[in-house]
């Protein structure tokens, strides 16, 4: 099975209302914003769309609106990990229709050996028979995915590409080198999409996308057009906003840019916080700079 994702891809935030409960009409518009900004397909429930603090129930009905909002014009992943295997291939056996592929992070907190993660992927390959992007966050999850562990999963039919977010170039680069043909390598680290895309990578699952999809797509396309003139301007014209969105912890900036562009407001659940008035100054700021 050929990776079927490529291009600008976007993490979804969640929207909420002042009481926290998720605001579906902003989640509509996100939705639309995205299609018309020229991403390619649609993240729903990465940790960007803060799915830890969010039920069961809760991650449905949201994944139910934007397959309804976007009515089959963009391909959608849905994000289905945990540290619990058996767990996570039960939730993948209930995954709705409407669905083109799975994100599934690398076991977290139990930190478990490379034999381990081999292990786990393999067992929860069997549960679906949607394709499924790897995800590597050693940030997050406290273990690296060493190359060798990719490219061992990548050999499963169903496993079709690597969300790659350890920031560790030479590491994504021996993917790349080494990777069988098909299989995707996306970057996980916004400022580093340009370069990676240059280097051989496939595309980007975006933070930054939500705010600035035309943007960010036009830098990934030309990117991908090997046009590095023309992705090189896009690409430095959002490195600053990129770092300010992830000074105090994601998704807090991006929503500070999103309020500012009037998709939502900027609500977290704890035990996220806003960002600090200083951060949110200079964000809005830029984000005026750039949609100006």
């Amino acid at each position: 099975m050929n990776n079927p994702f490529t291009g600008s891809g976007v993490a979804l935030v969640t929207p909420f209302n002042a009481d926290f409960m998720i605001n579906f009409e902003a989640l509509r518009k996100l939705v639309r914003m995205q299609i018309e900004g020229g991403t390619d397909f649609l993240v729903v429930q990465g940790t960007t769309g803060e799915s830890p603090t969010l039920s069961q129930e809760e991650k449905m009905e949201i994944l139910k609106t934007v397959i309804d909002e976007n009515n089959g014009r963009l391909k959608i992943v849905y994000g289905v990990g945990g540290n619990n295997t058996i767990a996570v291939g039960e939730t993948l056996k209930k995954v709705p229709a409407g669905v083109d592929g799975i994100l599934s992070v690398s076991p977290y907190y139990n930190k478990p050996i490379q034999k381990g993660i081999i292990e786990h992927y393999k067992y929860i390959a069997t549960c679906t028979d949607l394709p499924i992007i790897l995800y590597n966050v050693p940030g997050r999850t406290g273990s690296n995915m060493l190359a060798e562990t990719t490219l061992e999963l990548a050999k499963i039919s169903n496993i079709v590409a690597m969300k790659e977010a350890s920031g560790n170039m030479e590491q994504i680069m021996e993917l790349i080198r080494l990777r069988p043909t098909g299989f995707g390598i996306l970057s996980g680290d916004d400022a580093l999409t340009m370069p990676l895309i240059a280097a051989g990578a496939d595309g980007v699952i975006s933070v930054v996308a939500n705010a600035f999809p035309e943007k960010f797509s036009k830098m990934v396309h030309t990117s991908l057009a090997g046009d590095l003139v023309n992705a090189r301007k896009e690409h430095y014209d959002l490195l600053p906003v990129t770092k300010m969105f992830f000074e105090e912890g994601n998704p807090g900036g991006v929503k500070v840019a999103m309020k500012v562009r009037g998709i939502m407001d900027e609500n977290m659940r704890l035990p996220l916080m806003p960002v600090s008035e200083g951060l949110r100054t200079r964000i809005t700021n830029e984000t005026k700079s750039l949609t100006a």
